[in-house]
Formats: structure tokens, C-alpha cells, sequence
């Protein structure tokens, strides 16, 4: 028999040490949130929102004090599965006449988005004889989901650890950049705003960047332009397929394999739209205040995520290597954004 409590163990005291981590990074997103939906008040930055505020407030956190690897784990949590969660929720907003109605048209021009982006990368960075591996990466991430993306395609191509980091780090710059622009273009272009959210769908770079960009127009705009995202989304499956398919065809080896995460919260998202268009309202009654605090988590959650988005930023890698793949990504950038805007 001991009296008192038993001490905890070095692995216990580990354990606890280890949660308190994660659950710090995930309150440092938030609180990076909340520091950006005050800077809404001031004016000017209103324009932008709550993301765009934090997301930029992240950025600049990085450059200044350098990313906080000690809470590492919570703030990825943050930018990958918060995301993820936040969109299957958006779902609920989602009227699932849009995606019949939209849906496979959406798909075939996402398809010749993602097939403009790679090309023309690659062609552009054997113009310019930049790196041809972080050049495709860099491909992927602008035609089909950045950082995704990028995560995916890497070790089927057998990039190297840095060129993965280094990829992850400029889609996130560059999408970040394009993704404030759209917004500031927003008052001023002779655009819908479906014309619009579609546009943003399917040409921004990250989920998170089409948020960004099409929040401002609102919740329609929003969800929209997270099904034409989506499309993307759901083609980097099969992308990833060709591209084994090519690494083996040129490789000559029958080994080369590659484990490809299927985006599950693409099937949340479809089944919450299809739950909200009629189930919701129709056998089950909700209230307005029910849907008001789904939107306000689902903001939030959104919010945080990008902060998480914004410390993947460092501009001192930018280096030597990564300058000539940048410029092919960002002419790449441009002209998808162009083109896509006398398409839709």
C-alpha cells in the first residue's frame, strides 16, 4: 500500500507535456484569428476580412520571430485537418441542384486547368532551365491544390525532402498574393458574382486561397467556388495514378509505387450538401440560429487554418534554386488567371 498519490511516470509527465504542445498550437492559430478579426476594425483592412488579416499576421510572425516548432503539431492540425472539417461543414451550404446542374462541366474545365498549369510550367521552366523536378511540383500545386498537392506528387517523383518544403512554401506565397489581389480586383471588375467564385475555383491555388478570395461575395459565392476547387481536388487522384504510370514508363521498374491519400472530406463535403439540400429544412427543421453558429464555427475554424497556412511562409528560402521555378509558376499563375476569367 503507498499513501498519497502515485507520482507520475517520465512517460506520463511525456504524454502531458506532448498534449499541452498541441493544444497550445492549435490556441496559437486562434489567437492569431482573433487578432485578425480586429484588425477588420480598422479601416481598410475591412476590405480584406478576418483570413486575409490573419494570414498576413502569420506571415509576418515567420519572418520575424521564425516558425515555433514547438507547438509544430497543433498548428499543423490546425492547417490541415481544421481545413478539412470546415469544409465538409460548408457542405451544409451547398444546395445540391448546383452540383448537378454545374458539376460535370466544372470537372472537364477543371481537368484542362490542371493539364494548362503543368504544361506550361514545365514548358516555361525549360525556357528559363530551372529545376525540373521543384518546377513540377510547383505545377501540381498551381493546376490541381498547392500544398496538397505538392505533398502528394512528391514521392512519386522522388523529390527531395527540401524541394517538397521549398514547393510547399512558394505555392503558399504565391496563392496567398493572388488570393488578396482577387479580392481588392473584386469591387471593380464587370464580373457576377458566380462568374466571379467560379473564377476564383479555378484558378487559386490552394482551398484555403478560394476561401480567401471568394468569402467577401458571400456565402453562395463561397460555396461555389469550393465546388469548382473541389473538381480540382478529386483530380488529383487519378493524376497521381498517371504520373506512377509515367514514373514507371520511364523508370522501367515495376516496384515504383507511391501511397496516394484519397481526399475523404471531398466525400463529406458532397454527402453534408446533399444531408442540407434534403434532409435539412425538409424532415428535419433547423432553426436560423442553428445555421448562424455553424457558420460562425466554420469561420473560425477556416481562419485558424490559414494562420497555419501563413507560418508555412518563409521568404528567406527563396534562394538561388527557387528563384527561376518561381518565375515560371507565377507567369503560370497569371496566365491561368487570365484565361480562366474569359472562360467562365
Amino acid at each position: 500500500m503507498t499513501g498519497g498519490l502515485e507520482k507520475e511516470s517520465p512517460k506520463q509527465k511525456a504524454k502531458i507535456t506532448r498534449l499541452g504542445l498541441w493544444l497550445g498550437g492549435i490556441a496559437f492559430t486562434f489567437f492569431f484569428a482573433l487578432l485578425g478579426n480586429i484588425l477588420t476594425f480598422i479601416p481598410g483592412f475591412h476590405l480584406i476580412g478576418q483570413m486575409a488579416c490573419a494570414i498576413i499576421l502569420a506571415v509576418i510572425y515567420r519572418q520575424l520571430f521564425g516558425y515555433p516548432n514547438a507547438i509544430k503539431a497543433g498548428i499543423a492540425f490546425s492547417s490541415k485537418r481544421l481545413l478539412r472539417f470546415s469544409i465538409i461543414l460548408y457542405g451544409l451550404k451547398l444546395n445540391i441542384h448546383t452540383v448537378l446542374q454545374e458539376g460535370i462541366g466544372l470537372i472537364i474545365r477543371d481537368a484542362g486547368v490542371i493539364a494548362f498549369a503543368i504544361l506550361v510550367t514545365m514548358w516555361l521552366a525549360k525556357v528559363l532551365k530551372a529545376d525540373k523536378k521543384l518546377s513540377l511540383l510547383l505545377g501540381v500545386g498551381t493546376g490541381v491544390c498547392g500544398a496538397a498537392a505538392v505533398a502528394a506528387v512528391a514521392p512519386i517523383v522522388k523529390a527531395k525532402d527540401e524541394d517538397t518544403a521549398l514547393g510547399v512554401g512558394l505555392i503558399a506565397l504565391v496563392g496567398t498574393i493572388f488570393a488578396v489581389g482577387y479580392t481588392l480586383l473584386l469591387p471593380i471588375l464587370p464580373i457576377q458574382m458566380t462568374e466571379y467564385a467560379l473564377w476564383a475555383g479555378m484558378s487559386l491555388h490552394e482551398i484555403a486561397h478560394v476561401v480567401l478570395a471568394t468569402a467577401p461575395g458571400g456565402e453562395s459565392a463561397l460555396t461555389l467556388g469550393l465546388l469548382a476547387k473541389l473538381g480540382r481536388v478529386f483530380l488529383l487522384v487519378p493524376l497521381c495514378f498517371l504520373l506512377i504510370f509515367l514514373m514507371k514508363r520511364k523508370n522501367r521498374q515495376s516496384e515504383a509505387e507511391a501511397k496516394i491519400e484519397f481526399p475523404w472530406f471531398l466525400v463529406g463535403f458532397i454527402a453534408l450538401s446533399v444531408f442540407g439540400s434534403f434532409v435539412l429544412g425538409h424532415s428535419i427543421p433547423v432553426s436560423d440560429s442553428f445555421m448562424q453558429a455553424t457558420s460562425t464555427v466554420t469561420t473560425w475554424c477556416l481562419t485558424a487554418a490559414m494562420v497555419g497556412l501563413g507560418l508555412n511562409v518563409n521568404l528567406r528560402d527563396i534562394g538561388q534554386k527557387a528563384i527561376r521555378p518561381l518565375i515560371a509558376m507565377s507567369i503560370t499563375s497569371i496566365l491561368l488567371a487570365v484565361g480562366v476569367y474569359f472562360i467562365v
